[in-house]
């Protein structure tokens, strides 16, 4: 379980959740990932998570080493630099300039080390009349078009039970990475990703701005359907909810066979993608009136028979009992510092050759890999290590 990213080494800096996501999709796929954490409580997600025990940090800081140093400070600063040329790729989510001030900017950085790959991901990116601006993923995800269409249509804006601009700008910004590998496979040269919170979330808006743009439709919340996409809902059971996804002219005639209606199939309300658009509500109505009559099982079995997209609504118990997950490891056992054996989601994407995994768990405590990676990769002893910790660089 050694992964594709195998003898790349990451330098992740910053700290919540889009860098330190980033930081751990790298690790998952076999990169060494060494987390620069501030001397004493470290990064604020070891305290992040909903419930008495937080363990949401055991997710995203698996894979990683931990070090500390007091960026504040310029021997803090010189250690890191001194850690920095060691290393393949470096990740921060700093507000804009933070970097520069601590003389850690990219100019800086690339002058010494011209094959460096930095990954910057920000509010509002690194240039513009906002990037000077304090940004979280929320914030991003109200600019970029994703809150204003999220909820009813009569209540103002909700949001994901997931802080998803963040992990989309930390996609991105991985994504980026692997790009500016390829091409410094071919040209020795590094570069900077400069990944935005909000221009993360427009990446995804699919039609929102031409659509604007052409026809001068605004894009409107419209609750648990996509307008204009029918069926493609979750209705109702006697047991519980239940997603069917029929939106194409030959699943429709299928779902209304294993309605019991197949005329429905070809009834001019319904026939074309065009009609049930137009007649969303009626023949959402339609279906829910349906499957109130069933269980889960019921409607469940009838879609398999009839193949139509479709499956139940899982919450965390029922993944982990599911045997598809079970059977593709999409959810894994993973023994932690803090928690002993905990379950959490398993490496992704799958590869055929270099699957990638969790090969440590996270850093229990702050700066937990100081003697190790200072020793080893700089060369700095134990005394030595014992004087910058009273002196609070790291």
């Amino acid at each position: 379980m050694s992964g594709a990213l195998r003898g790349l080494r990451v330098i992740e800096m910053g700290q919540l959740l889009a860098g330190p996501f980033c930081g751990q999709l790298l690790g998952d796929m076999g990169a060494d990932v060494i987390k620069v954490e501030p001397p004493g409580a470290g990064d604020p997600m070891r305290d992040w998570g909903q419930g008495s025990e937080k363990v949401q940090w055991e997710v995203i800081a698996r894979n990683k080493r931990s070090v500390s140093a007091n960026l504040r400070v310029p021997e803090g600063q010189a250690l890191v630099r001194r850690l920095i040329a060691t290393a393949d790729v470096v990740i921060e989510n700093f507000k804009p300039g933070t970097m520069e001030k601590w003389g850690l900017g990219p100019d800086r950085l690339l002058a010494e080390q011209p094959a460096l790959i930095i990954a910057r991901m920000s509010g509002y990116g690194q240039t513009g009349p906002y990037s000077d601006r304090a940004g979280f993923g929320g914030i991003g995800e109200a600019m970029g078009g994703w809150r204003y269409i999220v909820g009813e249509p009569d209540r103002p804006p909700s949001r994901m039970g997931v802080s998803i601009g963040d992990t989309l700008t930390a996609t991105y910004g991985c994504m980026g990475i692997l790009a500016a590998l390829h091409h410094r496979t071919a040209t020795g040269e590094g570069q900077v990703i400069d990944a935005a919170l909000y221009e993360s979330v427009l990446q995804v808006m699919e039609g929102l701005v031409p659509e604007y743009d052409r026809m001068g439709l605004i894009r409107e919340r419209s609750g648990s359907i996509l307008t204009g996409i029918a069926p493609s809902n979750v209705y109702t059971c006697k047991d519980g909810e239940y997603m069917i996804g029929a939106n194409k002219d030959s699943l429709w005639k299928r779902l209304a066979t294993a309605m019991g209606r197949p005329e429905l199939g070809d009834d001019p309300r319904y026939a074309t993608h065009l009609a049930r658009g137009e007649n969303q509500l009626e023949l959402d109505a339609l279906i829910n009136a349906w499957t109130r009559t069933l269980t889960v099982d019921e409607v469940d079995a009838l879609m398999i028979a009839h193949s139509i997209p479709a499956g139940r609504v899982y919450r965390a118990p029922e993944m982990i009992a599911d045997p598809h997950f079970q059977a593709r490891e999409a959810i894994i056992e993973v023994e932690t510092e803090r928690y002993g054996p905990l379950k959490m989601q398993g490496a992704f994407p799958k590869f055929s050759a270099t699957p990638g995994g969790v090969r440590r768990p996270a850093p229990s405590q702050v700066g937990q890999h100081n003697a190790e990676i200072y020793g080893e990769l700089l060369g700095i002893g134990g005394d030595e290590l014992a004087a910058m910790a009273a002196a609070g660089v790291v």
